[in-house]
């Protein structure tokens, strides 16, 4: 139907409805007059009746009429009387209710009416469902949803047109192009955004993602620096710790693969497909990082003169491992301590060697002949990561409690070297 005669035909229901409850209140109140007419008509009869009562005395005085004749008139005449006396009485208790309530009524009931439908209701609507009927949706084609995610894309586009400096346009168009895999276009949305918003971790992670992907979903470089800053920022960034963990799991670096990948984890609701993946991949990193381990059972001791091996002249590495004196209260001597050599971009030791805890400060030697796979051996490098490890469960596997310390960007053949541990692994 057609919207201007839904619309009218409502209100002509409406109009209609209010006339037959004006039906029903008025007439009552507006009988006044013909009450009133009717207490006037008895009054004059009572007049009359008096009137009569007085000739009917001036009769018997008169001698006209005889005494009998006057008493039996007189009771007629008192007893008519009396009637039209209760009927005055009757009419006074009757309260005539005021003429003017009904004028009031019969015109503040129609606009106390249409007055609350227009404060409580919705008239809109009328129009609105008018129209809807008129104009039935027409059935989304399939794909519908990215043509939704389109159009959302344009009216963004549209926002950050008209103001360039919108940080948070640019970041809603970045995350939307991501989505759809427009990755050229998100790339391009998020330089914009980092301008505007250099600090924001969700911002920092995004941009590092479109930019690995653009350079061959490579991490390495920019991308993880990115990363890296921001989980300092905030340590629960969902983008940052799967980003990172990748990272990891690529460079071969299985334990810190898993440590993301677990706190990842913890973050997502676990009846979640995601969750499920994240805890997929945790499995797989945790037994890739033991099985880089394997064998540690026959590390050479911390202090042991390392077996006579062909090495690189120079592949070595020398110093002593140290304690922090805020931290020798909190292991026996009958701790394990592991030292580790990585490579500066992480991934498995490439040497390895293990003592107890009995004594500090402890020294070391590390050369090619306690690397763990022949294939990967100290003198591939040129720079690695060194890490000392007081082991509370005796395994080489970090764990809550462990305490540690690092050297970054040792070179090696360096010798003098001073590692502290220095603090708790959480």
């Amino acid at each position: 139907m057609n919207p201007f005669w839904s619309v009218t035909l409502f209100w002509i229901a409406a109009v209609a409805c209010v006339a037959i409850a004006l039906a029903f209140v008025l007439p009552p109140l507006l009988r006044k007059k013909e009450a009133a007419a009717k207490a006037a008509r008895r009054d004059i009869n009572i007049a009359v009746y008096r009137d009569q009562m007085k000739e009917m005395e001036a009769d018997r005085a008169n001698g006209l009429l005889s005494e009998s004749q006057f008493q039996t008139s007189k009771v007629e005449l008192e007893s008519r009387l009396a009637e039209d006396a209760l009927a005055q009485a009757d009419n006074v208790m009757t309260p005539v209710v005021s003429r003017r309530l009904g004028f009031t009524l019969a015109g503040m009931l129609p606009v106390a009416a249409f007055g609350l439908y227009f404060v409580l209701g919705n008239p809109m609507s009328l129009t609105a469902i008018a129209e809807a009927q008129a104009n039935p949706p027409i059935a989304a084609p399939p794909g519908g949803g990215e043509h939704d995610i389109m159009a959302m894309i344009q009216k963004v586009e549209e926002k950050t047109k008209s103001d360039p400096n919108d940080g948070e346009a640019w970041t809603m168009l970045a995350k939307t192009y991501a989505v759809v895999g427009h990755w050229p276009e998100a790339l391009s949305a998020y330089e914009k955004a980092i301008k505007l918003k250099p600090d924001v971790p969700a911002v920092m992670t995004g941009y590092a993602e479109a930019l690995a992907i653009s350079r061959g979903r490579e991490l390495k470089g920019e991308p993880i620096q990115l990363v890296l800053q921001a989980l300092e920022k905030d340590p629960d960034d969902f983008k940052g710790l799967e980003l990172a963990a990748i990272n990891a799991f690529q460079e071969k670096n299985y334990a810190q693969a898993t440590f993301y990948f677990k706190h990842l984890y913890k973050l997502l609701p676990p009846e979640s497909p995601y969750a499920q993946d994240i805890a997929e991949a945790q499995k797989e990193a945790t037994r890739l990082s033991r099985s880089e381990l394997t064998g540690m059972d026959n590390l050479a001791d911390l202090g042991a003169k390392p077996a006579e091996k062909a090495a690189s002249p120079g592949a070595t590495l020398h110093g002593e491992v140290d304690i922090a004196p805020a931290l020798k209260g909190k292991f026996a001597a009958s701790d394990i301590v592991f030292l580790f050599a990585r490579s500066a971009s992480g991934g498995a030791p490439v040497a390895a060697i293990r003592s107890t805890a009995g004594k500090f400060p402890l020294e070391f030697e590390l050369s090619d002949a306690m690397a763990m796979n022949p294939d990967n051996k100290l003198s591939n490098f040129k720079e690695v990561t060194l890490t000392a490890r007081i082991s509370k469960s005796g395994q080489p596997m970090g764990a809550a409690g462990d305490l540690e310390g690092t050297l970054t960007n040792v070179k090696v053949g360096t010798k003098g070297i001073k590692l502290v541990i220095d603090k708790v692994k959480s």
